[in-house]
């Protein structure tokens, strides 16, 4: 029937963009192809390392990403509670997981463990974290910024979590440019290693917290692995 609203955990996903241009929405395989990878490196770390059993946390991400891919596949643009908390609760397993990797691997490294006393498994092992931290806090931001992926296919605010280059230089962006996944990866890995924002500015006060947050914990990565592995060579 006409004028009928659709529920919020039911909404009609917008049209694919036309020849003329328009919102487009985010792809599902990018985000995905970080949980997996994410899922794959924590199977790499060291036992120490992990929270809980080698299998429980690929599990939980896996069969959150599957809630997801099933209930918005394809492309990003659902817009339903259900699966915007689905997706928190996926995020939250991620970036805690890597937290948990790093704290572990910072505790080993004062206290000593297996891994610090061989060169080649320390820098495996922090790699492995310091990966693991990156896809984590990109897929933070990507879920967190503007309202979320399907959010931002909808609607962008005026004002953004996150300012890119094409917020801060409008005449650098396409009409109706969304940042996606990559955006954020790129966001992350930059953090990551320059410690510190490179060519996206954080405005909210979230963003700023979680940007430091991520800058200490890569800086605790690079800085005592790259110590340690240098005096076990010595």
């Amino acid at each position: 029937m006409s004028g009928k609203r659709s529920s919020d955990t039911d909404r009609s996903s917008p049209q694919e963009p036309g020849p003329k241009g328009g919102p487009r929405t985010e792809r599902r395989w990018p985000m995905a192809a970080a949980v997996i990878a994410s899922a794959v490196l924590t199977l790499l770390l060291p036992d120490d390392l992990r929270l809980g059993p080698r299998w429980a946390l690929p599990l939980a991400e896996g069969l959150l990403l599957v809630v997801l891919i099933s209930g918005d596949p394809g492309r990003i643009s659902r817009r339903s509670t259900v699966l915007r908390s689905v997706a928190i609760a996926l995020v939250v397993v991620l970036v805690g997981s890597a937290m948990w990797s790093t704290l572990q691997l910072i505790d080993d490294l004062i206290h000593g463990g297996h891994e610090t006393n061989s060169a080649d498994a320390l820098l495996l092992a922090g790699g492995s974290v310091w990966a693991t931290t990156v896809l984590a806090f990109s897929l933070l931001y990507f879920e967190l910024d503007s309202g979320g992926p399907a959010a931002r296919t909808h609607h962008m605010p005026p004002t953004p979590a996150l300012a890119f280059p094409q917020h801060l230089s409008p005449e650098l962006q396409a009409a109706d440019w969304r940042p996606h996944y990559i955006d954020y990866l790129y966001l992350g890995f930059t953090n990551s290693t320059a410690l510190s924002p490179t060519d996206v500015m954080p405005l909210a006060p979230w963003a700023k917290s979680v940007m430091t947050l991520q800058s200490v914990l890569s800086l605790m990565i690079l800085g005592l692995v790259v110590a340690r592995a240098v005096n076990v060579l010595a």
